[in-house]
């Protein structure tokens, strides 16, 4: 018990050190995230209760000056393994970014392009993922290059080239990630994305994977909406093993402390054959501002299977975010 204290004391604080010197140091900003939650089940998924310390993100970036910045970050985690209760951490970013007018390049163990402006609209990635990241449809780090450049106002484009593999696998194969898309904001509060990314197969019987990601947003004041739909095509490099979908959010600030959100996904299968995972989502709930780093969420999730003979799962939430 003492040397749990001591243990809570030093991290407390480490945090406010963090805290006091970021204030002071306008050129570097530390990254801490940490996501948790309480959960329980209801129904014949009431023995699925829990405290969960799902991910924390912990690292640093600079402004070496002149456009040049440098970003560090950890990722740490738990296994997908079901059988592993180990903690596990990757290195998600270690990259080097420049920009110089409308040009910004970024190079290493870089975050990708494919869903990096629907997880940042949804905006609660602490309680759940973006469509694409939560049912894989890809990666949002990779060791790689990308360039973006604002054609106009209202269109910027960006191109990627990477591993493919994702951060948390190395590159064991010669096939290479390309990645095309473009962001357009017309109208003042109107968001619009494209995007289409080629995964190389690298033999012949393996099919290259592609995925195809469309998004419109609308946001204003206090008040947003999204809509995207995604296609992936050939999954796990094999042929016809292709995944589609839709994702509709949004939210609502109801006070200076408090939003009200909303989501649904439908997830389906061609010739159903990801049956057994394919599904519609459902996720409604609170947030609540506790000061400037914390944020506490209730939110109720319901699950329905498209397998038949499935039975509908449902869960309560307590979702909890601590941030710089």
């Amino acid at each position: 018990m003492k040397r749990m204290r001591i243990v809570m004391y030093a991290l407390i604080s480490c945090i406010s050190f963090t805290i006091q010197a970021q204030e002071k140091n306008s050129k570097g900003k530390a990254i801490i995230q940490v996501f948790g939650n309480f959960h329980t089940g209801f129904g014949h998924d009431n023995d699925d209760r829990g405290f969960e310390l799902d991910r924390s993100y912990l690292g640093y970036q600079y402004n070496l000056g002149k456009g040049l910045e440098i970003k560090g970050v950890m990722d740490v985690g738990q296994s997908d393994d079901v059988n592993d209760y180990h903690r596990i951490a990757y290195i998600k970013n270690a990259q080097i970014s420049w920009k110089t007018g409308k040009l910004t390049l970024n190079g290493g163990l870089i975050s990708t392009t494919q869903f990096n402006m629907q997880e940042k609209f949804w905006g609660y990635r602490y309680i759940m993922k973006s469509f694409q990241d939560l049912y894989k449809f890809g990666n949002s780090a990779d060791l790689g290059i990308s360039a973006s450049y604002q054609l106009a106002n209202w269109i910027t484009a960006d191109v990627l080239i990477a591993n493919g593999e994702g951060y948390k696998k190395i590159q064991k194969k010669d096939g290479l990630l390309y990645g095309l898309g473009a962001t357009l904001t017309p109208v003042k509060g109107w968001f619009f994305r494209v995007y289409y990314g080629l995964n190389e197969g690298t033999s012949d019987e393996m099919e290259n994977k592609q995925n195809l990601a469309t998004f419109i947003g609308y946001k204003r004041n206090n008040f947003s909406i999204g809509a995207e739909y995604n296609l992936y095509q050939n999954d796990g490099n094999k042929k016809d093993a292709d995944l589609y979908g839709f994702s509709i959010y949004g939210s609502a600030r109801l006070n200076t402390t408090t939003d009200v959100y909303l989501r649904y996904d439908n997830l389906s299968s061609k010739d159903n054959w990801n049956e057994a995972k394919d599904q519609e989502a459902l996720i409604a709930g609170l947030q609540f501002q506790l000061g400037k780093y914390v944020k506490i969420a209730p939110n109720f999730r319901m699950n329905k299977p498209a397998m038949k003979g499935s039975e509908n799962r449902y869960m309560g939430y307590i979702s909890c975010y601590f941030g710089l």
